[in-house]
């Protein structure tokens, strides 16, 4: 007899953006990240926890990291198959970027 294992549809969904080292590119984070979680039909807990995380860590890197003419970038990255969604903002040393995982 041979039985075959069910295989799961794993799916992995990015989304990656550079904005502008200002005020301003850190509130456009949190705004584009919430639009893509709320696409992606994420629940509203979580979208709201993920709303906190992106825009402190947005409003650090266009703070703190901030160099005149560079941009930062925020990535998200959701793992359908083991529901973990993976929250990446860099400031704008383009040398240490975040891998964003292909599709």
């Amino acid at each position: 007899m041979h039985t075959t294992t069910p295989q799961s549809c794993r799916t992995v969904r990015t989304f990656a953006q550079q904005l502008s080292s200002t005020r301003r590119g850190a509130r456009l984070a949190r705004l584009l990240a919430m639009e893509r979680l709320t696409a992606w039909d994420l629940s509203p807990r979580v979208i709201e926890r993920a709303e906190h995380v992106v825009a402190e860590l947005a409003a650090n890197a266009a703070l703190h990291g901030r160099v005149q003419g560079r941009d930062f970038l925020v990535a998200l990255t959701l793992d359908d198959g083991t529901g973990t969604l993976r929250i990446a903002v860099s400031d704008t040393k383009g040398e240490r970027r975040p891998e964003i995982p292909s599709e």
